[in-house]
Order: C-alpha cells, then sequence, then structure tokens
C-alpha cells in the first residue's frame, strides 16, 4: 500500500511537470509580433499627431505675430490721437476773439462799425 501511495504522488509530479512544460510551450507559442498593417496605422498616427503639433505650434507664433503688430498699431493711434489733440487745443487757443483782433491791428486794420453787416440764416 505504501507503494501504491508512492508511485500516485510520483505520477502527480510527473503529471504537473507536463503541464507546466506544455504551459511554458503554449506561452513561447503566443509571442506575436506587429504585423505590417499595424505599423503602418502606428507609423501613420503619430505622423499625423506629430504634424497636427507643428500646425498648432505654427499657428500660435503666427497669432503672436499678429498681436505684436496690432499693438505696435494701437500704440501709434494713441501717439497720434495725442498730436491730435494738442492741435485742437491750438487751434482753440489762436481762434479766440482777443487774439485775432490783436493779429489785425498788427496789420492794420480797424473796426469800422459802417463796414460791418450781420448776416442771417
Amino acid at each position: 500500500m505504501a507503494n501504491v501511495a508512492y508511485q500516485t504522488k510520483e505520477h502527480q509530479q510527473q503529471h504537473q511537470q507536463q503541464s507546466q512544460s506544455q504551459s511554458k510551450r503554449v506561452l513561447k507559442q503566443k509571442k506575436r509580433r506587429i504585423s505590417l498593417g499595424e505599423k503602418l496605422i502606428y507609423v501613420g498616427f503619430f505622423a499625423m499627431l506629430l504634424f497636427g503639433a507643428v500646425q498648432v505650434v505654427s499657428n500660435q507664433a503666427a497669432l503672436y505675430e499678429v498681436n505684436a503688430s496690432i499693438q505696435n498699431l494701437e500704440g501709434q493711434i494713441e501717439q497720434q490721437e495725442r498730436v491730435n489733440n494738442e492741435l485742437k487745443l491750438e487751434v482753440v487757443e489762436l481762434s479766440t476773439y482777443e487774439r485775432i483782433w490783436a493779429e489785425a491791428k498788427k496789420l492794420g486794420l480797424d473796426l469800422n462799425e459802417n463796414n460791418v453787416k450781420v448776416v442771417k440764416d
């Protein structure tokens, strides 16, 4: 009887070893390589991804240039508006009645009420 138990134990160990060797063989058979079509798909995907990234960066650079030129133009517009406002103030100062009367006296003109005509709308 002891011999039968020993034989059964040996038989189980052999069976386990065979199943382990078979499972190792199966693992080797399951090793799979990437096919040519899959490689092409992956390369195409990464090429599109790279192209999209380059497009985003180039668009951002173009936007930066446009914003810089807009800010430059806005600065020029503000400067020209300041010059225009200064010229308007000068026109207001030079067109006062007293100044015009003083310039007219310098040129020898005088106010003759008989020559004054009133124009109505």
